[in-house]
């Protein structure tokens, strides 16, 4: 059951258009979003979240449009962009408080686990800790208001390979608790590891949304592993 749909999603900006961009998320799955700089990913991501106005098309949640129900379906989703940019100087503690007073659904006891789990500490501030540590606090405030969804633009891009490994072992263990996890990547390892779909964008268009197993098998030539096969298409798409 996809426990996500976009359905025709368009955005034309002056040197760029997002085309009819149609995939599901399905429930309690690892999907990875894939393409390169510049493809369509962040655009994307911004009108799964109504960050963006859309030219047409609609994004839905649970079964519910997301136009007409943001406030509900955004107690229930989690958003990261991969760092902290906000209040670097405030300790964690006190940007927790000011976080969970916007959920009503905020577990204190699924917060300090996570905590415990992350070997976060609150006293610190975000300016204070390694850029897997801050991807870690940003997840933090998301699994603790419970999020069922979790919508990731590039969490792993620029942390060490110790970092990278963690994380990808935290989704393993997120998805296993039943959470939805969506992440754009252009490190096509990151998918071998963990992914079960692909969701693959090049020049504004979907072109594969399909499990990991079938990216491979359909798009596939000769034994290509998945960075083999993300080059080659994306060189044929450029002739």
């Amino acid at each position: 059951m996809n426990i996500v749909e976009l359905t025709d999603v368009c955005k034309t900006y002056p040197s760029f258009r997002l085309e009819k961009v149609s995939f599901g998320l399905e429930k309690g799955k690892i999907t990875g979003f894939i393409g390169r700089n510049g493809a369509g990913k962040t655009t994307t991501i911004k009108s799964m979240l109504n960050l963006i106005h859309t030219d047409c098309g609609q994004v839905s949640y649970f079964g519910l449009p997301l136009t007409e129900n943001e406030e509900e379906i955004k107690q229930r989703i989690g958003y990261s962009t991969g760092t902290i940019s906000w209040y670097p100087r405030k300790k964690i503690k006190e940007i927790v408080e000011v976080t969970r007073s916007f959920y009503p659904s905020w577990d204190e006891s699924s917060y300090r686990k996570y905590l415990e789990l992350f070997s976060l500490d609150e006293n610190k501030k975000p300016i204070e800790l390694s850029e897997g540590m801050k991807v870690k606090f940003n997840l933090l405030l998301s699994l603790s208001h419970s999020s069922e969804v979790l919508i990731l633009d590039e969490p792993t891009s620029g942390l060490d390979p110790f970092s990278r490994d963690e994380l990808l072992q935290l989704f393993l263990f997120l998805k296993e608790r039943g959470v939805t996890i969506m992440f754009s990547t252009h490190i096509t390892t990151d998918l071998e590891r963990c992914a079960d779909s692909i969701v693959y964008i090049s020049k504004g268009r979907i072109r594969a949304n399909c499990s990991k197993e079938d990216f491979i098998n359909n798009y596939g030539k000769n034994g290509e592993n998945l960075e083999q096969i993300f080059l080659r298409m994306e060189r044929e798409a450029n002739v």
